[in-house]
């Protein structure tokens, strides 16, 4: 059996990320900014934790929902 296509529901996680991992432009979409300042948190290090597959940056839908929530409790503080 082959897996569902990305934008099938089957393939959301409960915290509303898709259960693959996730690109620089999925990072852009998520959060409604331009793909280049994604590179720029990047070279920052200050958005979410992605890494590396031979030339391609790739993000873990679990790390991304842990920089948020982090974010966001500090933001409340």
């Amino acid at each position: 059996m082959s897996a569902p296509p990305p934008d099938d529901p089957r393939t959301i996680l409960r915290a509303g990320l898709p259960d693959r991992y996730l690109t620089p432009e999925d990072i852009a979409s998520l959060f409604g900014v331009p793909l280049e300042t994604v590179y720029q948190w990047r070279r920052k290090r200050t958005g979410p934790p992605g890494f590396r597959v031979g030339k391609h940056v790739r993000y873990d839908p679990a790390a991304v929902h842990r920089w948020t929530t982090e974010r966001t409790a500090r933001e409340a503080a």
